[in-house]
């Protein structure tokens, strides 16, 4: 599993003109899912993104986390995070998870970090979608199992 962690100041996602997907402050994250990952995968990177201390303090130092600042969630299904472009001029996206197993531990997250205290709000699983964000710092992590 493959995540790309956005601090964000504000966030949205369209799909065909229509928002589906609205947040303030927090994190954007952009999924990917390969053929190998499983729940134990979902539950990692559910826990460390909600965890990870990348909000500032009062002394200006990354010590709070999405959880502690009160910060939302917008989730995004990215499949060309497994793109590989090693050869050719066209990507191949060959280790990047079918929809049948992709969708199912992507819902899987978002259900997790719903658990965990968070608002979650996702793009359209499989659409073609506008993400929309103001990177804040611009602070962006890759985050994988």
């Amino acid at each position: 599993m493959r995540v790309v962690v956005q601090r964000s100041r504000e966030a949205s996602v369209t799909v065909a003109g229509e928002v589906v997907g609205r947040i303030d402050h927090g994190l954007v994250l952009l999924v990917g899912i390969t053929h190998e990952d499983t729940e134990k995968d979902v539950e990692f990177i559910a826990d460390k993104i909600a965890n990870l201390r990348i909000f500032e303090d009062s002394e200006e130092k990354m010590n709070h986390s999405v959880l502690d600042t009160g910060g939302q969630i917008l989730s995004v299904s990215q499949f060309t995070l497994y793109g590989d472009c090693r050869k050719g001029r066209r990507p191949n996206f060959m280790a990047a998870a079918r929809p049948e197993k992709a969708e199912p531990l992507y819902d899987l997250l978002n259900a997790k970090l719903r658990e965990k205290g968070l608002i979650v709000e996702t793009g359209r699983f499989g659409a073609m979608m506008d993400v929309r964000l103001v990177n804040d710092g611009p602070v962006t992590l890759i985050v994988e199992t």
